[in-house]
């Protein structure tokens, strides 16, 4: 005989009050599992996002294996079509802060919430190696005279081969004659993918360590390397008194294009398709800046992927599972380099430093990395300089 689901109201009310009200507006409709990537793979994946929630509603405690309730990327695309308009991968954030706070968290996610709480990043790195990626450049540094604070994400910090992205976005601001600069480490992550584990008091430390830090220094605009930076300044900061004007790179070099303060003239040949980030698209509503930038490559013909804007397939580096494993047939990553190669493109463009990491994984697994370059949209502007 089954053992009976156990069921227990406490449960469902924690979730409630850590910010996952709209669980009750789940009408069960199953449009979220229907559009959910998971379910595009040529595996079965035990994720189902429509039993996620009504084991939620119910109480139950059960959800926290590794390929269940941290299975979801928080793409945001089922709450795109949500007919409700629920705010999913909140709920999901709120479902995981239950499990965190028994420490109930996958193993490789101790080791993320670890590092933030020793090094103030999530890849184990030493606090003092944050501005090792200006080591023989010239980078200016932020003071109140300054219009924008560059904020380099954690990843282009210490990554060496997204720091070649900062650095490239470095030079375009650089050449448009842009007044920014640099905390030269000072600051710490901006916390995202740590709320998304769930750990949300790890995630207001570093919410009120750098709203302060930012204040101290005069900041008043931002612009970030990282989509997933932007969504937590313009998105969630305001929650703790955040007052600033926040921008992804890609808005600020579009407008510099537009204005003439930013020229591209070397040809950069070859075609080039675009990968949509689910947070500077979907979650940000971010559209036209990377694609405008990438049009305006002289000789550089760009393409779409067959699902693109809302429709995007995410990379699955998103909602923390980017230090998380995925077995073979359930890469995201996989069948988005699928598509491009039978596109015959020479270039993978993105603006996302997971979505790189994610790509370039893809691109090596499968022996295309001497066919296809994953670059972000800035190095491909950089090399037009």
């Amino acid at each position: 005989m089954a053992e009976p689901l156990m069921i227990f109201d406490e449960v469902r009310d924690v979730i409630v009050a850590s910010g996952g009200e709209e669980i009750t507006k789940c009408m069960q409709c199953g449009l979220c599992t229907a559009v959910c990537p998971w379910h595009r793979m040529e595996k079965e994946a035990e994720f189902n996002t429509r039993g996620m929630f009504h084991m939620g509603r119910l109480g139950y405690d059960g959800y926290e294996s590794d390929d269940f309730l941290f299975a979801c990327t928080t793409c945001n695309q089922c709450a795109v079509f949500c007919p409700r308009g629920i705010k999913i991968p909140d709920l999901v954030r709120s479902m995981r802060s239950v499990i965190a706070e028994t420490g109930g968290i996958p193993k490789n996610l101790k080791a993320v919430v670890g590092s933030i709480n020793s090094q103030g990043n999530p890849w184990s790195q030493e606090r003092s190696a944050r501005a090792d990626w200006m080591k023989g450049y010239e980078v200016p540094a932020f003071t109140p005279d300054k219009e924008y604070l560059l904020y380099v994400c954690c990843t282009s910090a210490y990554d060496g081969r997204s720091q070649k992205v900062a650095r490239a976005i470095v030079d375009l601001l650089k050449a448009a004659g842009v007044s920014f600069g640099v905390l030269s480490g000072e600051e710490q992550c901006c916390g995202e993918s740590v709320r998304k584990i769930g750990a949300e008091q790890e995630f207001t430390n570093l919410a009120e360590y750098n709203i302060k830090l930012f204040q101290e220094k005069g900041v008043k605009k931002i612009i970030t390397t990282s989509p997933h930076c932007y969504y937590t300044f313009s998105k969630e900061y305001p929650e703790f008194g955040a007052d600033f004007e926040v921008y992804h790179y890609t808005e600020i070099l579009a407008d510099l294009l537009k204005q003439g303060k930013l020229s591209l003239s070397k040809s950069v040949q070859g075609r080039v398709i675009y990968h949509e980030p689910c947070y500077l698209g979907r979650h940000s509503r971010i559209f036209d800046a990377p694609r405008e930038l990438l049009g305006a490559v002289p000789e550089l013909n760009t393409l779409e992927f067959h699902r693109s804007k809302d429709l995007s397939m995410c990379c699955s580096g998103g909602g923390a599972r980017i230090w998380m494993e995925t077995e073979a047939g359930l890469r995201f990553s996989d069948v988005k380099v699928q598509e491009a190669a039978a596109k015959d493109v020479n270039y993978i463009a993105t603006a996302c430093p997971y979505c790189i990491v994610m790509l370039e994984d893809s691109v090596k697994n499968q022996n295309l990395d001497e066919k296809i370059a994953v670059k972000d949209i800035s190095e491909l502007l950089q090399a037009s300089l």
